[in-house]
């Protein structure tokens, strides 16, 4: 099964890979990380809906996603 995980600590919230999502499983945390952004995140309810496709790890610019299939 696909996974993929955020280094929370460095997204900044650009909102990129939310929009690259092609089953719309990721959305903002609602804590601040340390720099004081709503990172993004998935839980682990929508993590079964992901594919493993790397949309989201292409298209951040900060390379803070990890997708493992």
């Amino acid at each position: 099964m696909p996974r993929v995980s955020f280094r929370e600590d460095r997204c900044k919230g650009c909102g990129l890979c939310v929009t690259a999502c092609p089953k719309k499983i990721i959305s903002f945390s609602d804590k601040l990380n340390i720099k004081g952004y709503h990172p993004a995140t998935v839980t682990e309810e929508k993590m079964k809906e992901c594919i493993g496709c790397a949309s989201c790890g292409k298209m951040c610019p900060d390379c803070v996603i990890t997708v493992e299939k």
